[in-house]
């Protein structure tokens, strides 16, 4: 027998094989298969970016960047003399940070936050997010109160409009009271040196070309 004689009885038991799953004709497998791709690559995306922002949470987008604060009007934390509302948020740029005593992450940004109220950097409000009242006026008396004002957002609605994920977030607003950044998660010196505060002086700059 010659090698290619040898070799064509080798392949062509598998020449007319159905390789498609059981049940299921090679025309119908193939229109599955082409049918299923699109989805699969949807499913690959939507993991890939849930990884991204398990690592990193402040890549979530924020519909309300560049749009004007809600409407809101809050009580004062107890204790507090000053409530917030967002008539108080016009007039010079300032941070609102969402807070609660319940909160362990609040615990690694509030040094700096502290920080900016003895130096006066820049005006920081605090939005009180589902507290208890004597829990959040406890808190503040222990860790020390950086806040210029406070709101006690007792059932969590004006989070809820502000499009709060969690705590803490940090938002950054404009001398119109528009929001101009949100930061995600608790605030650290990088964050703080390299994106909020440099955002904080070029909005005072926009002011005040503003006629």
């Amino acid at each position: 027998m010659r090698p290619n004689d040898d070799l064509a009885l080798r392949v062509a038991p598998t020449a007319g094989i159905n390789t498609s799953p059981p049940g299921i004709s090679g025309a119908r497998w193939r229109r599955r298969f082409l049918f299923l791709m699109p989805l699969v690559g949807f499913v690959a995306l939507a993991a890939a970016f849930a990884v991204r922002l398990g690592n990193d949470p402040s890549l979530l987008p924020s519909p309300l960047i560049g749009k004007p604060v809600p409407a809101f009007s809050l009580p004062p934390v107890k204790g507090r003399q000053l409530g917030l509302a967002s008539a108080d948020l016009k007039g010079g740029v300032s941070l609102v940070n969402v807070f609660a005593s319940w909160c362990v992450a609040c615990r690694e940004e509030h040094p700096l936050l502290m920080q900016l109220s003895r130096t006066g950097t820049v005006p920081v409000h605090g939005l009180n997010y589902k507290d208890r009242q004597d829990d959040a006026a406890r808190w503040l008396d222990i860790m020390g109160d950086p806040y210029t004002r406070t709101g006690a957002d007792l059932d969590g609605g004006v989070g809820i409009d502000w499009g709060v994920y969690g705590v803490p977030e940090t938002f950054v607003v404009d001398a119109e009271g528009r929001i101009a950044f949100k930061q995600i998660g608790p605030v650290t010196s990088e964050i703080l040196d390299q994106t909020i505060l440099p955002l904080v002086r070029k909005l005072r700059q926009k002011a005040l070309r503003i006629p």
